[in-house]
């Protein structure tokens, strides 16, 4: 029998504050998507023809064991021009194994499968961890209405505070996860910024990408699809992330209108590809680029079928970095398109508001008025 809530705050207090999250509602037997989870006619996130988004271009995924191979200059180029035309490309051949990337979904479907009170012990607010943060849709308090997700949030200090700290279910793997993805970002930030012409110094580099945090995403199987989002439309803050889907689907990711190109705005579907991780960058490097590349806006759909995992890894600036426009690359466009920022602050206004698109990114541009 589902469980009945007197009001929409009862049913607040049950899903975030008290810890039982959605996996909790599912469980109790609801059959139908409560209203505080009901989102705009305009918000709704229709499923995207899968023929067409595995036919589109963007979706094709890029080899990065090619690297410093006869073929690095065309990796190289296809990284730059992902950058510059999505902020996203799927790549295969990164240096993580196909055991430890099941091994990672595994982990995060037993996190999740336990009893409530075992995951709200690390609840917002109240968690035993310093490190750890267990929660319910993005900014629970601010979001009108609330996502269709539970998640994990396991911040990166040192191996030693991570083994400590960090859930016994998914702690091993998920720090194999997440320093072999910060590899990886090292690598593709110093592809990128080579590629406006700038060699950062190694302090610079580590302060672009030395705030690392890794979540697990949980999306319950969903009575009513269509009424409700896994996530808002968004852009992540940092500087890139690293993302393992597994074969459920329902990652789209916005296309941006160029009329030059010929191409319509849109939203695709990003097919799953066994082994394939995702890379989308995030506003820090659309900032410091001078907009020449673009942070990737998406979100995620439910399904009524089977719940959803995913795993991103994510690399950002230093609480106290200085994020702007790189000098050399504002020399050459004539000026900044952005105000520089403590990072600190910039996370303060994303984390403080609920998803809205790019939102957060406008607030930094320099107004041309």
């Amino acid at each position: 029998m589902a469980a009945s809530f007197e009001d929409g705050n009862s049913l607040f207090d049950f899903v975030v504050k008290d810890g039982n999250g959605i996996k909790g509602l599912v469980d109790s037997g609801i059959v139908k998507v409560p209203e505080i989870f009901v989102h705009p006619l305009d918000e709704r996130i229709e499923k995207v023809d899968e023929k067409g988004s595995k036919e589109h271009f963007l979706t094709v995924p890029i080899d990065l064991s090619k690297l410093d191979g006869p073929d690095h200059d065309q990796v190289v180029n296809d990284i730059v021009t992902s950058a510059k035309t999505l902020g996203f490309f799927q790549a295969i051949n990164h240096g993580m194994s196909l055991d430890l990337l099941e091994s990672l979904k595994d982990a995060a479907h037993q996190f999740f499968a336990q009893p409530p009170e075992a995951k709200a012990v690390y609840r917002r607010g109240v968690s035993r961890s310093p490190l750890v943060t267990y929660y319910t849709s993005f900014s629970a308090e601010k979001d009108k209405p609330l996502e269709w997700r539970d998640y994990d949030s396991m911040v990166y200090t040192t191996d030693g505070d991570a083994l400590e700290h960090w859930p016994k279910e998914c702690k091993e793997v998920a720090l194999d996860y997440m320093k072999l993805s910060a590899k990886m970002i090292r690598r593709l930030v110093e592809i990128l910024v080579g590629s406006l012409g700038v060699n950062l110094e190694d302090s610079k580099l580590e302060s672009l990408i030395g705030k690392k945090v890794v979540n697990m995403n949980f999306y319950p199987n969903c009575p009513n699809p269509e009424l409700t989002v896994g996530a808002g439309r968004h852009s992540d803050m940092g500087t890139i992330t690293v993302l393992l889907q597994d074969d459920v689907g329902g990652l789209q990711i916005r296309v941006e209108e160029d009329i030059v190109a010929g191409r319509k705005e849109e939203w695709i579907e990003i097919p799953t590809i066994p082994g394939a991780l995702v890379v989308n960058l995030g506003d820090a490097l659309q900032i410091l680029s001078n907009g020449r590349y673009r942070s990737a806006e998406h979100r995620v759909r439910t399904t009524s079928k089977q719940p959803r995992v995913s795993i991103p890894a994510f690399c950002s600036p230093t609480p106290t970095a200085k994020i702007g426009p790189l000098p050399q690359q504002v020399e050459l466009d004539g000026g900044p398109l952005y105000h520089e920022a403590i990072f600190k602050d910039y996370m303060a206004l994303f984390f403080g508001n609920a998803h809205d698109g790019k939102k957060c990114l406008d607030f930094a541009k320099i107004s041309t008025i």
